[in-house]
């Protein structure tokens, strides 16, 4: 018995299969978070959860009650809405980056407050931190000025944003319960619901390098989400992606500011520019600021290709303490590691396949990525010039080049990418990027 909540009577009822009173699931984070209740209790109840589920109103409960743990974002009266993206996480994924400027420049206000990567998969704070000087932490107070000055930061939690979900997460993580759909929807929208945003959008990923590895998967976590999200008062959108293959043709830290910078200025690839705009544009509809989708990615294309938010990229880089000299001189460089090795195809024809899976291990094991979360990263490891399905090749072609620490490890990534890339005579069938979208 913990005061007047009685845990293991709860425990007992989600093994049983019962449903959870909202009062008893707002009690039981409060209890939690300030420590009154022991992990292996939690932990017993996340591995209930994760054999017996949680319906809608139960989830629901439990993501509020989350997002109540700790701070709240408030903003003062501003005509401009508040909003914000969320990526379930893939190889190369870098939208975040250049979408918040774009956002800004479209007139929304954009308080993003990202993660960093675990595994193969990369952290949009990973990225910043390639950045000389640009700081990820900042305190509310802080969080609230740039969004409202600027239009647009991306930072970290604050030590008080969402504790409880952080704590979850940290059982979830080595219980084996973190595949479960009312726990990622709930520690998911926990966090995106203490911005008080007003319009969200969604790109939750499938393939062989997403957390969902098919299509009907990544639908029910997409639906999950943005049902809880309009039950929150958040108008909520998904797109579903690709991540068989990865996103743009770079992929690793400093490599992917670099791309990213690329795609505000108006040259990045297709791909990445196509989710951009995509993102902004659902964003633009959901508002009420575009009527069609076709209108609005018009107008998302033409405010990029203004360079307005290649210029609202360096003042948010500025207002977060960004050395920007600095910052271009590393822009200007070629490449920042001390070892480039090319990978080329070896023989003529068309490229079928591009391994996002295999591609996000080799980064991984340049140094790129996390095996645990203490995991020291080397920001300017990585791939790029990354040849994707349908580009056409000859023997001398590049299909990847390495980034790397030393010989040595540059070597051992080579003998890994030739199981990331098919190379056959006939070109094959394009995959789509976007295929479904979720209101």
């Amino acid at each position: 018995m913990w005061g007047k909540l009685n845990f293991l009577a709860l425990i007992e009822a989600k093994r049983e299969g019962r449903k959870f009173d909202p009062g008893d699931i707002h009690a039981l984070i409060r209890e939690f978070t300030a420590g009154s209740i022991p992990d292996y209790q939690m932990a017993a109840l996340l591995m209930a959860i994760y054999f017996r589920g949680m319906d809608s109103a139960e989830t629901a409960a439990l993501t509020l009650a989350m997002r109540d743990s700790g701070d709240v974002l408030t903003f003062p009266p501003d005509p401009r809405p508040l909003v914000d993206k969320h990526s379930t996480g893939g190889i190369g994924d870098k939208v975040s980056l250049p979408l918040a400027p774009l956002l800004a420049c479209l007139g929304f206000r954009v308080p993003m407050i990202s993660g960093r990567g675990l595994g193969i998969t990369g952290g949009t704070l990973d990225k910043l931190d390639a950045i000389p000087g640009f700081q990820t932490r900042l305190p509310v107070a802080a969080i609230v000025r740039q969004v409202q000055q600027v239009g647009c930061v991306i930072c970290g939690q604050t030590d008080n944003m969402v504790p409880a979900d952080k704590k979850i997460y940290a059982l979830r993580d080595v219980t084996g319960t973190v595949p479960s759909i009312p726990l990622i929807t709930a520690s998911i929208l926990s966090k995106k619901l203490a911005e008080n945003l007003q319009a969200l959008v969604l790109d939750v990923k499938f393939g062989s390098a997403a957390f969902m590895p098919s299509r009907p998967a990544a639908r029910q976590l997409a639906r999950a989400m943005v049902t809880l999200g309009r039950q929150c008062g958040v108008n909520t959108r998904a797109v579903l992606t690709n991540m068989n293959t990865p996103l743009g043709r770079a992929a690793g830290n400093w490599l992917e500011v670099k791309e990213s910078v690329a795609c505000l200025a108006g040259h990045g690839p297709a791909d990445l520019q196509e989710l951009v705009l995509t993102c902004a544009a659902q964003l633009l509809v959901q508002t009420g600021r575009a009527q069609t989708l076709r209108a609005a990615q018009t107008r998302a294309r033409a405010c990029l290709a203004t360079g307005a938010p290649r210029l609202k990229w360096d003042e948010m880089l500025a207002a977060q303490g960004a050395d920007l000299p600095a910052f271009h001189r590393k822009l200007s460089l070629d490449h920042t590691a001390p070892v480039v090795l090319e990978f080329k195809a070896g023989r003529s024809g068309y490229v079928t396949r591009c391994d996002a899976r295999i591609i996000g291990e080799v980064i991984r094991e340049l140094g790129g990525g996390r095996l645990t979360r203490e995991s020291a990263i080397n920001f300017d490891v990585g791939v790029d010039q990354i040849a994707k399905p349908g580009d056409q090749v000859t023997p001398t072609t590049v299909l990847a080049r390495i980034h790397a620490a030393d010989a040595a490890a540059a070597q051992a990534a080579l003998d890994r990418l030739p199981g990331a890339f098919a190379v056959a005579r006939r070109r094959p069938q394009k995959s789509p990027l976007l295929v479904e979208t979720i209101v």
